[in-house]
């Protein structure tokens, strides 16, 4: 019969003197050591503390072995639709800062990947190349149906993202559409009646921020403008050339609702140059509550995203499949947050 390597007998007596010591299970203090939030704070103290007094020293090699994972998490970034996105987009830096946090305190790391050029198979080259215990994907982009025939045969998969009909992998996100309606009825009370959607919904979650709108203005008082799309990349260069191409195509709105903040500051920026002040001449709205938004001038109204009870989500959900449970996808709300750009 094989052996178990020697470093392996020698790391589980260790720590099975820390469990004695302790008065804990080996379960126990395996979760506390890798700093696992499973474990209350002051008994993981505890533990850590008797570790170092007794000079027991985590094996990652071994750990890995015996656990039979690799204590990493895949994250993967799809831009099919929007290759110019970059990653310091800030609603880029948000997730990953939060998903970092989360995963750490798992006692696990991050390997990040952002797909621009698809193959049919990047997900399952994922997958089979052994690297990672899990994938946390952000976003569906255009790659639906390669996450459905991946979540087929793969459980430890979570996707930030819309929730879609037929849908066979687990997600995460806001409540798009809600978010969406309760911006353009905000605009409608203020008297708008031409509010132009700003962005490109051909992704799921930006395609449910546009039904959102058009439902909310088919609902909209007497003199309601019918929905109409300002098409532009999820990039500030992008948005700013198409509202100031909009403006000199003489075409006539008193309202702006954009896909993200990024865009809507940027459009801020165009109509402002275009000498239309903000919100009197036109009234603008974003959606995820970036940093800056509440910082410019004049300071956005949007619509809230909570990445970080999003990412935590993402992390939980992703660390019970690895566990073998079938997890149910997750809408969080959307808030909308008033402030000078689109005021009460």
């Amino acid at each position: 019969m094989k052996q178990r390597p020697r470093e392996s007998r020698r790391t589980a007596a260790k720590m099975t003197d820390i469990a004695r010591l302790a008065g804990v299970h080996v379960s126990t203090v395996s979760r506390a050591l890798a700093g696992s939030p499973l474990v209350e704070a002051s008994k993981r103290k505890r533990i850590v503390q008797l570790a170092r007094e007794h000079g027991y020293v985590v094996n990652p090699v071994a750990r890995s072995l015996r656990l039979q994972r690799t204590q990493m998490v895949s994250v993967v970034i799809p831009l099919q639709h929007a290759a110019g996105q970059p990653l310091t987009d800030p609603f880029f830096v948000a997730m990953l800062g939060h998903l970092a946090e989360a995963v750490t305190q798992r006692g696990y790391g991050m390997n990040l990947q952002k797909i621009v050029l698809p193959t049919h198979e990047w997900l399952d080259e994922i997958i089979a190349s052994g690297r990672s215990d899990g994938v946390v994907v952000i976003g569906q982009s255009t790659e639906h149906e390669t996450l459905q025939r991946a979540a087929a045969n793969y459980l430890p998969l979570v996707v930030w993202g819309a929730q879609l009909p037929g849908q066979k992998y687990c997600t995460v996100g806001s409540d798009n559409p809600g978010g969406a309606a309760r911006a353009v009825r905000h605009l409608l009370q203020g008297g708008r009646r031409r509010i132009v959607f700003l962005g490109d919904p051909t992704g799921p979650e930006l395609r449910q921020r546009y039904e959102g709108y058009a439902h909310a203005l088919r609902d909209g008082p007497p003199g309601t403008a019918a929905p109409r799309t300002v098409p532009a990349e999820l990039t500030p260069d992008a948005a700013y050339q198409a509202v100031r191409e909009c403006i000199a195509a003489g075409e006539a709105f008193d309202a702006l609702f954009a896909a993200s903040d990024v865009i809507a500051i940027s459009a801020i920026r165009a109509l402002t140059n275009e000498g239309l002040a903000v919100p009197h001449d036109v009234a603008v709205v974003g959606f995820d509550d970036i940093a800056l938004a509440a910082h410019t001038t004049p300071s956005l109204t949007t619509v809230r995203q909570d990445l970080e009870q999003g990412a935590r989500t993402l992390v939980d959900l992703l660390f019970r499949r690895l566990d073998g449970e079938e997890t149910a996808s997750v809408t969080l709300p959307a808030e909308l947050v008033i402030r000078d750009s689109a005021p009460a």
